[in-house]
């Protein structure tokens, strides 16, 4: 059974209605004990950095989420943010599952969102990845980043370039929303499933 977490935003049932083509086996909770008890944990996110993790502090899920590190995990958007160490939206404490700091996007960018389908680089092999080609195109919308570090497995570029999807053991990380990427996203998504 997968448990999408629900941190009460809209993205927690995209991503259970993208998941819906691929399995049944999975609900979407809050409870510490669906959490706990669940084979593997998506964490969807989108918003605010601080909105989460107050929810996360509220329903005293920060210390069951850190250490579950012994079952396949996986952030999308905010939710790869706040498996970082830290982010500089609001200055916060994260849970600390990848190293790293989230950055804001510079205001000399033209735009400093990120928006719209752009191109992925693979950079290694990762089971998350399996049978995604080079230079697929994902959904985007952040204005957050987590730079490059040694467990980025794919990149992509907006002004710079930055990690779109990061492995550490058995807790992955994506950027983008596999949920809004077509039939590239869904094979993430599955990819997560036969884990």
């Amino acid at each position: 059974m997968i448990t999408i977490v629900d941190f009460g935003d809209v993205n927690s049932k995209e991503v259970a209605e993208a998941l819906k083509n691929i399995t049944d086996e999975f609900i979407v909770s809050s409870s510490e004990i669906d959490i706990c008890r669940a084979e593997k944990i998506i964490f969807p996110g989108s918003g605010s950095a601080k909105d989460v993790m107050k929810k996360i502090h509220l329903l005293n899920l920060f210390s069951v989420l850190r250490i579950i590190t012994d079952k396949p995990i996986l952030g999308i958007g905010l939710g790869m943010q706040i498996m970082c160490e830290h982010t500089s939206e609001g200055n916060l404490s994260c849970l600390g599952i990848f190293p790293g700091s989230i950055l804001k996007f510079s205001n000399s960018i033209e735009n400093p969102i990120h928006e719209g389908m752009d191109k992925v680089k693979i950079l290694r092999d990762s089971p998350l990845l399996k049978n995604i080609s080079d230079n697929s195109t994902f959904y985007f919308n952040h204005s957050y980043y987590l730079p490059v570090n040694e467990y980025t497995i794919s990149t992509s570029k907006k002004g710079i370039e930055f990690t779109s999807a990061i492995q550490k053991d058995l807790s992955f990380g994506v950027q983008f929303h596999p949920e809004k990427s077509g039939e590239a996203g869904l094979l993430i998504l599955e990819n997560f499933v036969k884990l």
